[in-house]
Order: structure tokens, then sequence, then C-alpha cells
């Protein structure tokens, strides 16, 4: 394990950054998290990162907060934030600053949380500035490992526990297979990837072993729950500021070719969950007790 320096997360306080912060922690790494003034990190603090006040936007803050750090992870991504903006400036100009500050740093190893198929995809915004980012740690010389997920199955439980109420809510097709994740396992796939060998450069698909349909989820977790779960499709709203972004990319996601090739996942981490298990690891973390 390198331990010449801390590991600074970018994105620490969300969903997904802060347990790539608890994974690192719990392997024993130094971790420097970068927080916006004003942001809460008490619970980053608690678990044993320091903070490094800072913000995207400003390179000064960047270059402090890189200073003796030896890798970067960020799963920082405008497309998930609620601040007016910042979509477009974070996962463009947010993305190089934090690239160019990498490569003055020197920083040996830059893991970029990147989206399943964004090289195919230039008229669906925020995949396609996810490629551009990728191809920008390229072009400056930054040693690079770039991790492509599938969708996150835990945002179906961003309003409450579906499965309580027998009826997951989907806004895509129920009958096209998808690549999934689980966010807990990303984040040890992107701590893993801070010193994983030979994966300098590479992009590589994030999934489970095969992909699935929301029907198959429904599926699988009614068997599992020994009780029906209904699946519920539903429009984008066309009122949310996000809808158009959101309608490209599940017009892409009925394309079928959102699909990962994970040959290159099973070498570096292992072989990747089955559905199966995936399902079942979320319904058990929601407090459901399988039949």
């Amino acid at each position: 394990m390198t331990d010449s320096g801390p590991v600074l997360v970018v994105g620490g306080t969300g969903m997904l950054g802060s347990q790539v912060v608890s994974r690192l922690l719990t392997g024993g790494k130094q971790v420097r998290a970068l927080v916006r003034p004003g942001s809460d990190a008490s619970r980053l603090e608690e678990a044993g990162a320091t903070i490094a006040r800072g913000d995207m936007m400003d390179p000064e803050s960047l270059a402090r907060a890189m200073e003796g750090v030896d890798a970067v992870i960020t799963s920082a991504a405008g497309y998930t934030h609620h601040r007016e903006g910042d979509s477009t400036v974070i996962d463009t100009v947010g993305n190089i600053n934090l690239v160019d500050a990498a490569s003055r740093a020197g920083i040996r190893r830059f893991v970029l949380t990147s989206i399943l198929t964004c090289d195919q995809t230039p008229d669906l915004p925020h995949f396609w500035h996810k490629k551009l980012t990728e191809d920008r740690l390229e072009e400056r010389g930054v040693p690079f490992v770039a991790l492509r997920p599938g969708a996150f199955l835990d945002q179906i439980t961003r309003f409450g526990d579906p499965f309580s109420e027998g009826r997951i809510t989907w806004f895509g097709s129920s009958s096209v297979p998808l690549t999934f994740v689980l966010t807990r396992d990303l984040a040890g796939y992107l701590a893993a990837a801070v010193d994983a060998s030979g994966v300098d450069g590479q992009r590589i698909d994030i999934g489970w072993d095969r992909p699935v349909t929301m029907q198959d989820i429904a599926d699988i977790s009614a068997q599992m729950l020994g009780r029906q779960v209904q699946l519920v499709v539903n429009p984008v709203n066309p009122i949310n500021p996000m809808a158009k972004d959101l309608g490209a990319m599940m017009d892409w996601f009925q394309t079928g070719r959102y699909v990962a090739d994970t040959s290159r996942q099973r070498e570096v981490f292992g072989p990747p969950p089955s559905a199966e298990d995936a399902v079942a690891r979320l319904l058990t973390g929601l407090g459901h007790k399988l039949a």
C-alpha cells in the first residue's frame, strides 16, 4: 500500500464520496476531503478525514488542497448538484481546473468517476463532459484511471423505500436491459483504484454480471421479499429543470446500448456481483428480511 501522502477526495460530502472516504480510511489511508466553504464537514472529520476548504471553481484553493497529496479521487458531478448553474460549470470548467491542478502538483494517480458509454453520447451533456475530462487527463499527462459505472440502482430509494411500499417508480423503459451498480460497490472500486497496478490511462466499465431490466429488478426483489413489487413507469416531468438532460439519458437507455463490458473490471477488482446479490444487499441494507 502506498503511503507517501494523503488521498484527496473531491465530492466527499456526497452519497458516493462519503463512502469512498470511509473505504479509504478503513484501508489505512490518510484522507483529505475538499469541501466547499460553508458546507458541513463534521461527519468527515469525525470519521478521521482532514478538511481542505476550497472549490473546483477556485484554482488557488485546489493548488493548496493538493499540496503533498499522493492521489486524487473525484466523484464530483454537477448533474447531481442542486445549486443553480452548478451542472455546466462543475462538469466543464471545474473539472478542467481540477485536472490542471493535479498536473501541476505531479499527482501519482488520479481516479475519475466517469460514466458508462460517455464516449458514445455527444448529445448527452453530463455524459459527454466526463469523456472530455478523461481526454483532458490524457492530454495533460496525468496518470489516471477512469471508472465508468452504470446507473445507480440506489437512486430508486432517494425519496423513500419503494420496497416497503411495494412500488418502484421508474422513468425509463421497463423492458430494455441496462447495466446497474450499487453506490457502496463503486466506492470500494474507487478506493481500490488508488493503488491498482497496470491501470494507468484505462477506462474501466463497472457493472454487474449482466444487464437487467427494471422489470427484472422488480421481479427479483419480489421473489426475495416473498410479496409483490409493482413497477410503475412515469414520463419525465417537463417542469423539472434537469428534465431535458434526463429525457436525453432515458432516450439513450432505450437504445439498449447502455451495457458494460465487465471483463477488465473482473481482472482488476475481481468478479462483478450478480444482479441477485446486489438486489439482496440493497434490500437488507434497507432493513428488509429476505424470504
